[in-house]
């Protein structure tokens, strides 16, 4: 009986000494959706990195006598209309794509996180103002938004993150704001603020880090969301602009040749499927991984 009990000390000691970042990662690695989304982010990530060494061909070098190939030996994803390579065209797709999910992710919290925080922790007129305007830009579509900032601002990749970043940008507001009054009353914020410690001190310090789970979770949604929406915006020539490859203008100019030449669709959109796929099931991990609720 004694050494039953003893046996199980090593491991209540080692949990409570675990790391919650560790704890987290150890969650997550249980899941295997997860798992496989994030092999298939970084196998994109590492195409998208070494493209140049990758790919078997310059992806704008058109060439007349390979117009619409199909997939062989010499070009395994076949051809487009110009006779470019598909395959080196979704490697370098990838960059757009990629950058773009993430440039967008990184503007919306920048704007998002610290006027939520703002917003939840001073309460008030303040909160008023902004909750009102965030509600006005909820109340239109993500992606009409997205599409009107783009067209507003000009066609270009640069102008369409900028767009894609300021339209997600209500969605962390509302949920930092959220978070932020919910923790504020806790007792622990209670205690810093009978220590004497500023407002700002409480906001960064104490109340910040402990948000920063959901927002974690929701940025890695957001990214999966950009991806599509930087998609739909090239495919509308609000985006990435030709020449240069990307996953919408690819599908844009594969709608024409849907029956003769299909293999101009299937590859950039398997593409954006699973890259969009990956990050909601690495999103969905994420969340269960860090529920402080989760044994």
């Amino acid at each position: 009986m004694t050494d039953a009990v003893l046996g199980t000390i090593p491991v209540t000691v080692a949990e409570q000494v675990e790391s919650p970042a560790r704890r987290a990662f150890r969650r997550l690695l249980k899941r295997k959706g997860a798992v496989a989304g994030l092999i298939v982010i970084a196998a994109f990530m590492l195409m998208a990195v070494f493209a140049p060494l990758i790919a078997p061909y310059d992806p704008i070098a058109t060439s007349w006598s390979a117009v619409r190939k199909a997939p062989s030996a010499a070009h395994w994803f076949g051809t487009d209309d110009l006779g470019r390579d598909i395959l080196a065209r979704v490697l370098y797709g990838a960059r757009a794509s990629l950058v773009a999910g993430a440039i967008s992710v990184a503007i919306a919290l920048s704007i998002g996180v610290p006027l939520g925080l703002l917003s939840g922790y001073r309460g008030g007129f303040i909160d008023a103002l902004i909750s009102r305007i965030t509600d006005a830009m909820l109340a239109c579509p993500f992606l009409i938004l997205a599409i009107a900032l783009a067209a507003f601002l000009g066609p270009s990749l640069g102008n369409a993150m900028i767009a894609i970043g300021i339209s997600a940008t209500p969605i962390f507001v509302r949920l930092t704001r959220g978070q932020v009054m919910s923790v504020k009353v806790e007792d622990y914020i209670e205690a810093a603020r009978a220590m004497g410690n500023p407002r700002w001190r409480i906001a960064l310090f104490h109340i910040l880090p402990n948000i920063m789970p959901a927002l974690l979770v929701q940025a890695t949604l957001a990214i999966a969301a950009a991806i599509i929406a930087e998609a739909a915006l090239s495919f509308l020539g609000l985006g990435q602009q030709p020449p240069a490859p990307s996953w919408g203008s690819m599908l844009n100019s594969a709608q024409r040749f849907l029956t003769t030449a299909p293999w101009m669709a299937v590859w950039p959109g398997l593409a954006i499927f699973l890259i969009v796929l990956s990050f909601n099931l690495v999103g969905d991990g994420l969340r269960d991984a860090l529920d402080p609720r989760e044994r």
